[in-house]
């Protein structure tokens, strides 16, 4: 009522939402990640391997992988007050990487997920999104807690430019998964003037 003695109580803002893109070869994590970091039941496409991939599929250092991602794994994490963060896991196999257009609609940003044992997975991941323009950093998934190299070392033989972070992490912790997720909204803040 105008003119009323009675504060108007404001409903309180919805926080930012930001999709983000978990990407990166066969295997090398990305559902762990975002089944790892999600406040949510992941949504997961899973699906068991099969014969048909055989020749098809490289398990070569991941023979142990039983299924994968057929079209996308999806969690949220809220990283403040007033920011959300949906997080898209991208396939690996390169026969779904057809996909990753759509997928890549409406992402600020991405973390590409390396394999140091099969660096070469990335490459592909790493390509799109310098392609793009989409902003990414790296995440070396340290696979049973091991990082054999230092991220300077990982940026040279990857040759990424200086502005790409090079961040060592367990895809399988979630304060690790977290940490790579804030160091992206961190740049992306920084990209944007804020």
């Amino acid at each position: 009522m105008a003119g009323s003695d009675h504060p108007v109580e404001t409903a309180p803002a919805a926080p930012d939402a930001v999709k983000i893109l978990i990407a990166g070869g066969f295997g090398v994590g990305k559902t762990t990640m975002v089944g790892s970091v999600s406040e949510i039941a992941p949504l997961r496409t899973e699906e068991p391997l099969t014969m048909t991939g055989l020749g098809v599929d490289d398990l070569v250092g991941i023979e142990e992988k039983r299924s994968t991602t057929v079209a996308l794994d999806f969690g949220r994490i809220t990283v403040g007050d007033d920011l959300v963060l949906y997080l898209f896991g991208t396939p690996g196999q390169q026969r779904f990487w057809f996909m990753w257009n759509d997928l890549a609609i409406g992402a600020l940003g991405a973390v590409v997920l390396l394999d140091v044992r099969r660096p070469e997975s990335s490459f592909a991941a790493i390509d799109f999104f310098e392609r793009r323009g989409i902003p990414f950093v790296v995440g070396v998934n340290g696979f049973h807690g091991e990082h054999p190299y230092p991220p300077e070392e990982i940026r040279d033989a990857l040759a990424l430019p200086d502005h790409v972070r090079v961040l060592l992490c367990d895809a399988r912790e979630r304060t690790s998964s977290r940490d790579v997720l804030i160091a992206l909204v961190d740049e992306l803040i920084a990209a944007a003037g804020g």
